[in-house]
């Protein structure tokens, strides 16, 4: 795989201890993650740390970390910049937000806090705790949205560009289990202004590949009814 989503032994061991039913195991090891304190010391507010994980999803969304909104409501992705997402993949709210097809798992769990209005970047201890052990129990996921810089920077690593529009444009280096993609926030108009490319090219090859996820996703789901 192109990324850094294969886990070790150890890691799949704790996230499906003694072959324990995979939706248990991954409900247990959500409530573990919902309840981590690790970085309480340097975070603005208690920990409320934010994912939506099942064993049977097949698309998994890694972004940056909450924001204000999403630290308030529990909700990810539920603001302008989730609107956006959901316009990019082509899907309305009920199906962003069914866990059994679409995992959300940010870089950063929990609200990491602002500087002069701007959001500070997700915990650095996050993503290593977490996201392998998470990955690992999700072993169905067929495509990754990297959604930023730091969720390209920790499962791209230096195979990412020397830019963000950089690793966005070498998509197809990425290709076919991951893809990266800039943050949809209303303050990146900015940057889709000066790269329509992004808009022409890769976001009909997401919508089509998300669509075609989806899809056989539920045709799986009716075959086994």
């Amino acid at each position: 795989m192109s990324t850094r989503s294969n886990a070790t032994s150890s890691s799949k061991a704790e996230s499906n201890p003694a072959g324990a039913n995979p939706a248990a195991a991954i409900d247990a090891l959500a409530a573990r993650a919902r309840a981590c304190t690790v970085c309480a010391p340097h975070l603005p507010h208690a920990p409320r740390p934010i994912l939506r994980v099942s064993s049977s999803a097949s698309l998994l969304i890694v972004g940056q970390a909450p924001g204000r909104r999403v630290h308030e409501t529990g909700i990810p992705w539920n603001d302008a910049s989730g609107d956006r997402l959901r316009e990019w993949l082509g899907v309305t709210r009920e199906v962003f937000y069914d866990k059994t097809r679409i995992a959300i798992v940010p870089a950063g769990l929990c609200y990491p806090g602002t500087v002069k209005g701007s959001d500070l970047p997700p915990r650095p201890e996050c993503a290593p705790l977490w996201h392998p052990p998470l990955r690992a129990a999700m072993p169905r996921i067929e495509l990754s949205l990297l959604i930023g810089a730091y969720a390209q920077a920790y499962y791209l690593g230096d195979k990412r560009g020397r830019t963000l529009a950089d690793t966005v444009h070498a998509w197809r280096e990425c290709a076919p289990d991951t893809l990266p993609l800039p943050h949809p926030s209303p303050r990146n108009r900015l940057w889709l202004k000066r790269n329509p490319w992004f808009e022409a090219e890769v976001i009909p090859v997401l919508r089509e590949r998300v669509g075609r996820l989806l899809a056989a996703g539920d045709n799986a789901g009716t075959a086994h009814q």
